[in-house]
């Protein structure tokens, strides 16, 4: 039997609208709306639509967006000036610098300089530290889209064995960790690990997010596992994941479709950030 397929686009359309009433009253409580900046620097295709897409997705919850779009020249002190700029604004409550940045541009340092606070990407040091030693305040995205999706399917998280395929600090690390939060027994696999099958093979939840089109083959997966995928690339023109759908979902019980399963779940994410955020900063708790 083909695996459950875990409709991302579904599960934040939901999501969005249980924030907007909430995002309502927050505004009527406080007489502001959550607000979230964004920094696009550069012309980068893909980064640039899913700002808009981003910037869309704020209008349709009621949380107020602002995109600051830099040449893709912009000197790393003027970006810098900027963050502090948003820093300082009252009336923002989250603060994104797009991913990737132009080679002038040391994201590590961006990202040292916003308020964590603001941090709605849940990147600054603070609060992946925060998360680290289990007491997360804000959390990246698309890990948290990981988690909702992992409920989603129903599954028991603790006690479970979790393998994640990539070790990046945006999905990997923080995935891994909020899975230990949850009690699962977690295995983290990249690019050297040996043997990457033996491992994948035992995974009752496998997340694949190594970046490299359709690594997972159906028989790296254990049947009835809930497979995610976050990886994404293009194959003559055809957008595809780290996962090779057709065949895995034949085996897995669950799996998520790309697009349309992390992706969207990674914007709602970041929406619930924002008005956290804005809890934070105008009610004292993260």
């Amino acid at each position: 039997m083909a695996a459950r397929i875990l409709d991302g686009t579904t599960l934040a359309r939901a999501r969005r609208e249980r924030l907007a009433a909430e995002v309502a009253e927050f505004t009527r409580r406080h007489g502001v709306a959550p607000c979230l900046a964004a920094i696009l620097v550069g012309d980068n295709p893909a980064s640039r639509s899913y700002v808009e897409s981003k910037a869309r997705a704020c209008a349709r919850a009621g949380i107020r967006s602002e995109t600051f779009h830099l040449a893709a020249d912009t000197p790393a002190t003027d970006v810098l000036a900027l963050v502090e700029e948003l820093n300082a604004r009252s009336d923002v409550h989250g603060i994104l610098p797009q991913l990737p940045m132009p080679p002038q541009i040391d994201p590590d340092v961006v990202f040292g300089r916003l308020r964590p606070d603001k941090d709605v990407d849940g990147l600054t040091p603070a609060n992946m530290g925060h998360l680290a030693l289990g007491h997360p305040r804000l959390a990246p995205c698309t890990p948290l889209g990981i988690l909702a999706l992992i409920d989603a399917a129903g599954v028991e998280i603790s006690g479970s064995e979790a393998v994640i395929v990539g070790r990046s600090n945006i999905v990997g690390k923080p995935t891994a960790l909020l899975l230990l939060l949850r009690h699962a027994t977690v295995t983290l696999c990249h690019s050297r690990t040996a043997d990457l099958a033996a491992h994948t093979r035992r995974a009752d939840i496998l997340v694949a997010a190594i970046g490299r089109a359709r690594t997972i083959r159906r028989e790296m997966v254990k049947p009835g596992a809930v497979v995610i995928d976050v990886g994404i690339s293009r194959i003559g023109g055809a957008i595809v994941g780290d996962v090779d759908f057709e065949a895995v979902r034949e085996v897995a019980g669950a799996i998520t479709p790309m697009p349309g399963g992390t992706g969207p779940m990674t914007i709602a994410m970041l929406l619930e950030n924002t008005l956290a955020a804005a809890r934070w900063q105008l009610e004292g708790a993260a």
